[in-house]
């Protein structure tokens, strides 16, 4: 599991732009008032070899009788959830009353807690952090998120607080992990209860029913499984709530946990932004796909034939994936779904030797040239396996960095039809070759040089 980092702190002390500084995006809105973010921050952030999550809480909104207590529970939810806390304050505003309230809450958990004074735009500021010692939560980390400054030593300070490999919680090996994701109220409980055939989960017609990511493992005709059930992922503008955010984020590790994910989705509202988004997570990550169309019974023919010329359109970019028609239900087409899992998970950890993957990007190559870069054509020399799940190529060559994406979609194509994987996204990496003379002294020997030097003479 992917360790989970939280920001803290009160309204306007620049959590969301710590926050698209960490996730190298912009999605988190920024602006100078206060109470612009509402609980629909989080994100992955990928920094040299940790990754993590991390998710803004929100401001803790203070009010005439002091601390909002329901903003407040939003900070319980965040110290429950987090490894480490970050705890922002404004070094312009210097301390007051509500730094004070939140830092007694935080002291008290004993998680790992940073101190960040942001907004340290000018350097008399940061004798302005004195008086958050009196927080008594360590020393003050002065940086200037808008600026990016100080934010590198923030970050090494972060990754030494957050815990180690062995540390993290290591899930006992329970044969192939299964997760169910998707949205609210397309039947992922139900699905779990009938790939079991017994109520393990409860099921209510309600969305959001399932708050956590429940895990169930279980054998099926000599095959271990366990089925990960997470909760539905509402769209951003309606997580009203931080322990919908917190989903999220169990959802993520989920899908990071899993060999293969089965997407469901209800087949009467067809593919939603979010799932597109869901989905691209679960590209991004790199697991094995099996896209499920749930509550498919009840369509009449024409609606069946106009929902999978929309679902092509739409899911073009995971063309890889498997795909059934099902209902969770009433069983039809479940059954088949373990076969489809037992494939998927065989392709996501395919075995490709050296010299296979060498021969076919040399056909693929000669079949279609990499283009030209400033009158120089890439050249692409051998490939080995990088890893599994995803099935991983590492391809070698010169200028490597100039691939342009339509011709690393080819080569993924290719890949993926000469040796038959579906169901799982093909990784490609890419690495230069390294000239064996760079750095090195060109020293000639007597001889070149009485030749370079007749050849000198004779030319004059």
């Amino acid at each position: 599991m992917l360790p989970v980092v939280a920001l803290v702190g009160r309204p306007n002390v620049g959590k969301s732009t710590l926050f698209n500084y960490l996730t190298r995006t912009r999605d988190a809105l920024v602006a100078d008032y206060p109470g612009l973010t509402r609980d629909r921050q989080y994100g992955r952030v990928k920094r040299g070899q940790r990754d993590y999550f991390v998710v803004d809480t929100g401001g803790i909104v203070e009010t005439d009788a002091g601390i909002d207590e329901q903003a407040m529970r939003q900070v319980q939810i965040a110290l429950k959830e987090a490894d480490v806390i970050l705890f922002l304050v404004d070094a312009r505003d210097g301390l007051n009353v509500g730094d004070e309230v939140i830092a007694e809450r935080l002291r008290r958990t004993g998680k790992p807690v940073i101190l960040t004074a942001n907004k340290i735009d000018q350097a008399s500021l940061i004798l302005a952090t004195a008086d958050f010692h009196a927080l008594a939560l360590g020393e003050p980390q002065p940086i200037s998120a808008s600026h990016a400054q100080g934010i590198e030593s923030l970050l090494d300070l972060l990754e030494s607080r957050l815990p180690t490999l062995e540390e993290l919680p290591h899930e006992e090996e329970g044969g192939i992990r299964i997760a169910i994701v998707g949205r609210p109220n397309v039947g992922k409980s139900t699905l779990v209860n009938r790939l079991l055939g017994e109520e393990r989960v409860v099921v209510f017609d309600a969305p959001g029913t399932t708050r956590d990511s429940v895990e169930i493992p279980f054998e099926r005709h000599g095959q271990r499984y366990t089925l990960i059930d997470t909760a539905g992922i509402r769209r951003r503008g309606k997580i009203a709530e931080t322990v919908e955010k917190f989903s999220v984020i169990k959802a993520m590790q989920a899908i990071e946990k899993a060999h293969v994910v089965i997407y469901l989705l209800d087949a009467r509202e067809g593919v939603t932004d979010q799932d597109t988004n869901l989905l691209g997570m679960v590209l991004e990550i790199g697991r094995g796909l099996i896209v499920g169309f749930n509550k498919w019974d009840g369509m009449t023919q024409d609606q069946r034939d106009e929902t999978r010329r929309r679902l092509d359109l739409k899911l073009e970019f995971v063309d890889f994936a498997e795909k059934y028609f099902i209902s969770a239900l009433h069983g039809t087409g479940v059954g088949h779904l373990f076969d489809a899992v037992r494939e998927v998970f065989g392709a996501t950890m395919t075995d490709m030797g050296t010299s296979h993957l060498t021969r076919l990007l040399q056909t693929a190559v000669n079949a279609h040239q990499p283009p030209l870069v400033r009158g120089r054509r890439i050249k692409l020399k051998y490939a080995h396996q990088g890893g599994t799940n995803p099935p991983t190529v590492v391809i070698h060559g010169n200028q490597v960095q100039e691939i342009p994406g339509s011709y690393k979609r080819y080569l993924i194509n290719y890949f993926r039809n000469a040796m038959a994987i579906t169901g799982t996204p093909i990784k490609l990496e890419f690495k230069a070759s390294e000239n064996p003379f760079k750095g090195k002294r060109n020293v000639l020997t007597d001889r070149q040089i009485k030749k370079r030097r007749r050849m000198i003479r004779h030319v004059k």
